[in-house]
């Protein structure tokens, strides 16, 4: 069997996919690649011989991998290191800059850095209170004021 002209622009479709893969990092590329890579075999094959099922079969197969098989790949690498990499943060203590009112987002200076703030319990905090750090929400940071003593 001759490698076609389909079977070789869809090879070279799941080789851009897994170098996208690999400067992104998003576990989604890779499976398009495999799509891709499905398809170009099918294609040498004869089995997806004109353009439309070759379409078909990557589609259903990216599609089919990446709902089955995504969550299992982010688990399995570690995807959620970003999360992980804040909480070191909980339990430091912080000074409120902009005064976080209630319900709403003021500022807090912590390790050089203004950051966006939000009381834990919804109570205002006025300007140079001491705040303890509770997690990370996004990119604010959950704060719980502390008594002085």
């Amino acid at each position: 069997m001759e490698f076609s002209g389909s079977a070789q622009m869809w090879v070279i479709v799941a080789a851009v996919a897994l170098i996208a893969e690999l400067f992104t990092v998003s576990f989604f590329f890779v499976f398009l690649a495999a799509g891709a890579a499905i398809t170009a075999l099918l294609t040498w094959l004869g089995i997806t011989p004109d353009n439309v099922s070759q379409l078909v079969c990557f589609t259903v197969v990216s599609l089919a991998s990446l709902a089955l098989f995504r969550r299992y790949a982010l688990q399995l690498f570690g995807k959620n290191e970003k999360v992980d990499k804040y909480q070191d943060f909980t339990g430091h203590r912080a000074t409120v800059s902009v005064a976080i009112p209630a319900n709403g987002e003021g500022k807090i200076h912590y390790r050089g850095t203004e950051w966006i703030a939000l009381s834990h319990d919804g109570r205002p905090l006025p300007e140079g209170a001491t705040v303890e750090v509770k997690r990370m929400d996004g990119i604010r940071v959950v704060v719980e004021g502390v008594e002085q003593g």
